[in-house]
């Protein structure tokens, strides 16, 4: 194995550090980390751990350590504070393409202040701000599923399942609207909602709203029905 632990001399010169592990096979980098210390072998010694999690990381490195190869430890920004860590972290991740590498989650703020289209952050700060709704709507949060140049389909899928929603209150709220960065993307008229075998959660079947409401609240700011810090990714909002 090619890694190199590092003094504690070193350690102390180097800080924070960002580093991406690359596949000799392509020599592409599969993924982005950040760390101090010896944090950058970890993923080696990982591998090599029998009682290891297998996940598409671990599966990546064993599959070119079987091949009697070496996975490449490249330092790309070091001499950090924690915080400029994250955003080189999370600035790789986002221009490497997150379902191009094996991290699970994209960067440090990735959804909020990450890689968008100059469309997307005209809308995210000029976007009109809805006080009120007319319509009773469910807003779900897809920030962790959505990814750029989604279609209506696209939208339809990462929003429809699966949440843990009361089915009785839910079916009171004939909309759903799929909400990134606290911004209405699409929404959707909801036919039923359907227990998701074997769990607690429901998912829903439905169309496109019809045009007059989507057209009423698409590329609207809803980020004022999200308090700081609030985890639930469903809001209910009107009057049912």
């Amino acid at each position: 194995m090619n890694s190199l632990f590092l003094s504690q001399s070193t350690i102390e010169k180097l800080g924070y550090y960002v580093y991406v592990l690359i596949d000799p096979r392509d020599n592409k980098v599969f993924y982005v980390g950040k760390g101090k210390g010896n944090r950058v072998n970890q993923h080696l010694l990982g591998a090599l751990d029998e009682n290891s999690e297998e996940t598409g990381k671990i599966k990546r490195i064993r599959d070119i350590q079987n091949l009697g190869l070496q996975v490449s430890l490249d330092i790309v920004r070091h001499e950090l504070i924690e915080k400029e860590a994250f955003e080189v972290e999370s600035a790789l991740i986002d221009l490497l393409g997150l379902e191009n590498l094996t991290n699970i989650q994209n960067g440090h703020h990735g959804n909020e202040r990450g890689r968008m289209k100059l469309d997307d952050i005209k809308i995210k700060y000029e976007a009109e701000k809805i006080k009120g709704f007319d319509e009773p709507m469910m807003l779900i949060n897809i920030n962790r599923r959505f990814k750029p140049n989604m279609t209506t389909e696209d939208y339809y899928n990462a929003t429809k399942e699966h949440w843990l929603v009361n089915k009785v209150k839910a079916s009171s709220y004939p909309y759903v609207a799929s909400v990134f960065v606290g911004i209405i993307r699409e929404v959707f008229m909801v036919n039923k909602w359907i227990p998701t075998e074997g769990s607690k959660r429901s998912h829903f079947e439905g169309v496109p709203a019809p045009e007059h409401i989507r057209q009423k609240y698409i590329n609207k700011s809803v980020s004022e029905f999200w308090t700081q810090g609030s985890q639930n990714p469903v809001k209910y909002v009107g009057a049912p």
